[in-house]
């Protein structure tokens, strides 16, 4: 099942890795502000996530500048991945991360919403209607190449009252480690 443009997003209850974010578990309606959200599907080892930390982190300041949440959920297999384990994720997490870091180690929510890369981007307007998905930009692995800000684009298109001009990009990364 994959959420599209448009639907409802499905509910999550995960476990944080990001202590200093406050809250041990975050449901969806933990995660929006007055303005949406966004979610990122991620994971510490994606070298495309690797590469984007920066901008990422980047992103959910802006994000939380102008009224909406920001939230990364790690889907990987912990068993296959073991840099993606919840004991990593807490230690990336204490290395400066400003947002929370969910843990899906069922991997319910990612088949929920239909994640198949990371990272990959979510932005969900007041509602929790998705009206963006996709990447980031066009160069997650080097920032001075990026020609494109669509994420950007759609946050800055919801702030001013209007739809984003381009609604779902194709993410460019690694895909969710299945179980």
């Amino acid at each position: 099942m994959t959420i599209q443009v448009g639907d409802k997003a499905p509910n999550y209850s995960l476990k944080n890795s990001n202590a200093s974010e406050g809250k041990e578990v975050l449901t969806l309606s933990d995660s929006m502000n007055e303005n949406g959200c966004v979610i990122v599907f991620e994971c510490n080892h994606c070298p495309y996530v690797v590469a984007s930390v920066d901008r990422i982190n980047a992103m959910s300041e802006y994000c939380r500048e102008r009224g909406f949440g920001f939230v990364g959920i790690n889907s990987n297999d912990p068993v296959n991945y073991p840099a993606d384990s919840f004991e990593n994720m807490v230690k990336r997490a204490e290395s400066g991360m400003p947002y929370p870091y969910l843990h899906d180690p069922t991997q319910v929510t990612a088949t929920a919403w239909g994640a198949e890369r990371t990272p990959e981007f979510f932005l969900l307007d007041s509602e929790g209607v998705v009206v963006y998905r996709g990447r980031m930009d066009d160069s997650p692995r080097d920032p001075t190449q990026a020609t494109t800000s669509e994420l950007k684009d759609a946050v800055d298109a919801l702030i001013s009252g209007a739809s984003p001009a381009v609604t779902s990009t194709v993410s460019i990364g690694c895909s969710v480690k299945w179980k």
